[in-house]
Parts: structure tokens; C-alpha cells; sequence
């Protein structure tokens, strides 16, 4: 499976500005650009990537948060604020017919935001993973969950 870098990692926090803050002030990262997911979220950069995804975790979040993120924990604390690790990835139909061959189940989405198609996966400790592909691999594929503008 050719995985291409590490991407980032998402935490559900009670408090994004703060946790922003504390992101930035003792660990150097940089606030920077992101798409609009209809809830509120924080990119945080390092050189110029981002690297470190904040959004509002807890049993009070939109139900569009529910949907896109598929949130699975509404831990803000610990080890289970972590909702997601994601991973650039290359090769997606042979990624699919690998998971289907070894009998892992998947979700799917297409996340136009980002100009991705995604994949995604639990480990064996309920860790959810996301690949990301280019969104030129998955032409003609469709998918009952699109990323962005509310869909």
C-alpha cells in the first residue's frame, strides 16, 4: 500500500482557541488557512503544512460535525480527544481491493474541500485512520457522503 507522508492528526477539544493558543505559544506552530466545514475548526502549520487539526469535541457538537468528522468519541481530554490520524496515499483502487481482499471494512467520502477522495479504516484498538488520495484517482466513483458546504 503506498502511503505517502503522514498528514495530520485531529483533536476534539473543549476550548479551540486555547488549545490554539497553547499550540502556538510552547510548540511554535502557526495558525494558518482552512477550508470552511460549516462548524469551527483550527488548522495549526509546521513549515508551512498543516499538521494539527483542532475542532469542538464534546456531546454538544452540530450534527453536521457528527456527519462529516464521524465523530466516534466525545472525549476532550486524554488519549481519546485523538478522533483521526490521516495519511496521503497513492493507488486507490488497489488500496480498496486490498482492504476488501484482507476483509477490512471501509467508509468513503468525497471531500471536494480539499480536492481529496477518502478512505476510511479502523486499526485493531478502534483507531480510525484516513487515507487521502488525489481526487483525479476517484473519477466516476461515487459515494453516499461528500465532504464540504453542508452536502
Amino acid at each position: 500500500m503506498p502511503l505517502t507522508d503522514l498528514q495530520h492528526f485531529l483533536l476534539q477539544v473543549d476550548d479551540l482557541d486555547a488549545t490554539r493558543d497553547w499550540y502556538v505559544d510552547v510548540l511554535g506552530l502557526e495558525e494558518g488557512p482552512h477550508p470552511d466545514f460549516g462548524f469551527p475548526v483550527r488548522w495549526l502549520y509546521l513549515g508551512g503544512k498543516d499538521v494539527l487539526h483542532l475542532t469542538a469535541g464534546g456531546a454538544g457538537v452540530s450534527e453536521q460535525r457528527r456527519r462529516y468528522v464521524g465523530q466516534q468519541t466525545e472525549a476532550t481530554e486524554g488519549t481519546g480527544a485523538i478522533d483521526h490520524v490521516a495519511f496521503g496515499a497513492t493507488g486507490l483502487d488497489a488500496v480498496i481491493a486490498r482492504l476488501k481482499d484482507r476483509g477490512v471494512a471501509f467508509t468513503e467520502r468525497r471531500a471536494d474541500l480539499v480536492s481529496a477522495y477518502q478512505l476510511f479504516l479502523f486499526d485493531p484498538n478502534g483507531v480510525k485512520v484516513e487515507l487521502n488520495f488525489p481526487a483525479s484517482e476517484a473519477e466516476g466513483r461515487t459515494t453516499e457522503v461528500m465532504g464540504g458546504s453542508g452536502r
